[in-house]
C-alpha cells in the first residue's frame, strides 16, 4: 500500500514502513553536528520525542526546532529531544549557534538515508525527509507519531508534549 504526503500540494510517495505505536522503534545510526554517530539506540533509558524536518534553513523547520529546543529546557534530565534532517552536519551546527539550540540534539541522516527509510518519512520524489515527530518511550517503543500530511504545515506540538509528559 502506498504512503503518501503532500509537498505544497502535490502527493509525494514515502519510503519504508509505517511504524504503529507500540512496537520498537528502528534503531539506525545518525550523524552529530561534529560527524560523530549516533544509534537510537544510544538513547534508551530517556523518553524521546524525535523532531523530523526537512531542512531547518526553512521556514517552518526552524520554528519547529526552536520550539522543540525551548520545549526540551522544561522537559527534564528524562527526556532527549532530538531533531532529524537531511541538513549536512555543518549546517545543522551553524543553525544550533546561530539559535542557540542547546537543548537538542540535531542529527542528520545524510550518509543514507537509513532514519527516513527505516522510519518511512523519506520522501521518494525528493530524496528529503517528511515532517514529522514521534515520541519514544524508554525502553525504546513507539508512544506517539505524527508524519504532518501537507510537508508545509506544523506539527501538532501539544499533542506531542503531551505525549511526552504522559511518559515522564
Amino acid at each position: 500500500m502506498s504512503r503518501t504526503v503532500l509537498f505544497k500540494g502535490n502527493p509525494m510517495h514515502l519510503v519504508g514502513p509505517a511504524l504503529t505505536v507500540g512496537q520498537p522503534v528502528p534503531d539506525v545510526t545518525c550523524t552529530k553536528v561534529d560527524f560523530s554517530p549516533v544509534a537510537a539506540s544510544s538513547l534508551l533509558g530517556k523518553v524521546v520525542l524525535v523532531s523530523v524536518t526537512p531542512s531547518v534553513d526553512t521556514p517552518v523547520c526552524d520554528l519547529q526546532a526552536k520550539r522543540f529546543n525551548e520545549a526540551a529546557a522544561a522537559l527534564g534530565a528524562g527526556v532527549v529531544v532530538a531533531n532529524v534532517s537531511l541538513d549536512l552536519p555543518p549546517a545543522l551546527k551553524r543553525w544550533c549557534s546561530a539559535n542557540g539550540a542547546d537543548n537538542l540534539v540535531a542529527v542528520s541522516d545524510y550518509r543514507d538515508r537509513a532514519f527516513g527509510t527505516a522510519w518511512g518519512v523519506l520522501i521518494d520524489e525528493l530524496k528529503l525527509l517528511a515532517r514529522a515527530v514521534f515520541v519514544v518511550d524508554r525502553e525504546g517503543h513507539l508512544a506517539y507519531q505524527e508524519i504532518v500530511p501537507e510537508v508545509t504545515n506544523h506539527p501538532d506540538y501539544d499533542a506531542a508534549l503531551a505525549a511526552v509528559q504522559r511518559l515522564v
